[in-house]
């Protein structure tokens, strides 16, 4: 049996790999002064162009997405394409793609809300933020919601596992991470966060909260 990606799954696809090669030829640093997601505040300087005009960067309505596009390295898009190569086709399917796409930018955004507001009170600091894994794990989370019983393969555990165990491992792993701060230069939040708006949106999209979508989209 074919099996053929749907569109907005491989829209996303090129999409990610096309802004990373232009990343690598040489637009990196312009696309990460403009399109990463910076903390809040005031803008700071970043340095100054060839003729002595100073460049600064700070936060800007847009990065909330474009951030979801940019890739540090060669392993992050790598994982990152992997997982939406294998969990967003199932999802795409089953949401439609209208729904789909509004669910990946959707958890994008959340995201990075999540993360503005722990580097805001709580870690500090200011530097960008980029990649697609806070829609990522919004994938991951409604694959182990629609397709509890099916078996995927986690990274921190070779062996077959139900979709809805690895999840909330992997879930559990990336709260202790982010917490304990042992890996330091991954934003755990806003994988969680991700996460945490993609179960809010299904449940809303399933009619569980007072208000209501027009048409309940899924059981």
């Amino acid at each position: 049996m074919r099996f053929e990606l749907p569109s907005v799954t491989l829209a996303l696809l090129i999409v990610n790999i096309a802004v990373f090669l232009l990343m690598q030829a040489g637009f990196g640093d312009w696309l990460i002064l403009h399109c990463a997601l910076w903390p809040l505040g005031p803008d700071q300087l970043a340095g100054y162009t060839a003729s002595g005009v100073p460049l600064t960067v700070g936060f800007r309505w847009w990065q909330l997405l474009s951030y979801a596009f940019l890739h540090g390295g060669w392993a992050h898009i790598g994982f990152n394409m992997l997982a939406l190569y294998m969990f967003g086709g199932p999802i795409e399917q089953l949401f439609g793609w209208r729904h789909y796409i509004f669910y990946y930018l959707f958890c994008a955004a959340i995201a990075a809300a999540a993360h503005l507001c722990v580097v805001h009170f709580f870690t500090g600091g200011f530097y960008p933020t980029l990649g697609a894994s806070g829609a990522i794990f919004g994938l991951l989370l409604a694959f182990g919601m629609m397709y509890p019983q099916a078996k995927i393969i986690a990274l921190i555990l070779p062996i077959p596992l139900p979709a809805w165990i690895a999840v909330i491992g992997y879930m559990l792993l990336e709260l202790f991470l982010g917490i304990t701060g042992t890996q330091a230069g991954v934003a755990h939040f806003a994988h969680l966060g991700g996460a945490v708006g993609g179960f809010f949106l299904i449940q809303y999209w399933r009619g569980k909260f007072p208000i209501r979508p027009k048409r309940v989209l899924m059981r």
